[in-house]
């Protein structure tokens, strides 16, 4: 029998008992379904990371205070001051822009609301290599920040908590009992990873040490880390490079430890990768158990259709003939679950993306495999029934009538 034959001949088989067919199809759709919607979902967690620390800096470095010596013991660690930071912006190249940062919890009192707030002592540059943007009003300039001016800039949760409706714009606020006029307010931004700068207020670094946090130093004004931004995303390492070497030949050592937010990202787009690869795999066992869900109602087929394949080998059909039939039954079984499953896969994902703020995306390639795979399942679980029925004797089989 020719192979179109056996094709047509399994398609009305297949449609002529709808139900069964249908459930033989249900284990591959929903393994189907798992992996797609799993790779989806993975791809999509990947992207929003990738986004938002992006958001949280373009090409960010950061350097903190404490080194590791050749032994791997951490050294004493060393302050870092305004100075250094002023040296990596004159002296590196592959440096865009400097913030340094002093933060502190501090209480805001006005009329009588109180909160305690993060408080960040910083320059302008933290605009830059933050991605930060003012909503109302304006950030501090250079000459406030020589005067040691009584400036605030809130972020937009601080504001609400202060100032409720009220335009908070030129009015004071009570920080260790001195007043700060509101210059300011950010645009809001979100929390991410434990960091919210919606929950933050922005005062001149030189205020902040002076007047709120008391550093005081020999050495200049004492700062708790200092963030910077490369000039692009090719020029991250030769930032850190230069970074390192000035601010080794300034202290005479290496105290402090530079990072690189890429390094982050790469890291977080590997442990995404990895886990979006965990679930694919975890969802995929239910396309092996689909796999065996077709050959045991195969083979009860074969049982229940013992006299039709007695019928066809007595009059001339071959046992390569009876194979190919119920081969094909076994792959069309599969491949059409695999294309439902891709269906519900594709559509679960589009109702993540309009219920989350994932959007998930499914490779073509993933829809390739995923198809490609269950039809693998049906062609591997389909052997064995289908040589059963391909064995049985004619004679034996007429009589089982």
């Amino acid at each position: 029998m020719k192979l179109l034959e056996s094709t047509n001949m399994a398609v009305k088989t297949l449609t002529a008992n709808k139900l069964r067919s249908a459930l033989t199809m249900l284990g591959i759709i929903i393994g189907n379904a798992s992996v797609i919607t799993m790779i989806a979902i993975g791809q999509g967690a990947q992207q929003f990371t990738q986004q938002k620390l992006e958001s949280f800096g373009p090409n960010q470095l950061s350097v903190f205070p404490g080194g590791e010596n050749p032994e791997g013991v951490n050294t004493e660690i060393a302050q870092l001051v305004l100075a250094d930071a002023e040296v990596i912006a004159m002296l590196a190249p592959a440096v865009r822009e400097v913030a340094p940062q002093i933060t502190s919890n501090l209480q805001f009192s006005r009329q009588g609301r109180i909160s305690k707030v993060n408080v960040t002592g910083a320059t302008s540059g933290i605009l830059y290599v933050r991605n930060l943007r003012v909503r109302q009003g304006r950030f501090f300039d250079s000459i406030e920040l020589q005067q040691n001016a009584q400036v605030v800039i809130l972020g937009p949760a601080v504001a609400r908590k202060l100032f409720g409706s009220e335009n908070p714009l030129g009015q004071s606020v009570q920080m260790n009992n001195l007043s700060f006029q509101v210059i300011g307010v950010m645009q809001a931004k979100g929390a991410f990873m434990g960091v919210n700068p919606d929950e933050t207020a922005y005062v001149p670094i030189t205020t902040m040490a002076a007047q709120l946090a008391g550093r005081r130093s020999p050495l200049g004004i004492p700062i708790d880390y200092l963030e910077l931004s490369a000039q692009d995303r090719a020029s991250v390492r030769a930032a850190a490079f230069q970074t390192t070497n000035i601010l080794t030949r300034r202290r005479g050592k290496k105290d402090f430890m530079v990072t690189a937010n890429k390094s982050v990202q790469d890291l977080v787009s590997q442990v995404t990768g990895a886990l979006s690869l965990v679930l694919a795999s975890i969802a995929g066992i239910s396309l092996l158990v689909g796999g065996i869900g077709i050959m045991n109602i195969m083979l009860v087929s074969v049982t229940e259709r013992t006299q039709e394949i007695g019928l066809r080998k007595a009059i001339g059909a071959t046992e390569q003939a009876i194979l190919t039939q119920f081969l094909i039954e076994a792959i069309i079984l599969s491949v059409a679950g695999g294309l439902a499953g891709t269906g519900i896969g594709v559509g679960s994902a589009l109702i993540v993306g309009m219920l989350t703020p994932l959007q998930p995306t499914v490779p073509v390639g993933a829809i390739l495999l995923a198809v490609g795979v269950s039809g693998s399942i049906g062609l591997i679980f389909g052997v064995a029934p289908a040589r059963q029925a391909a064995r049985l004797d004619p004679i034996t089989a007429l009589r089982s009538s």
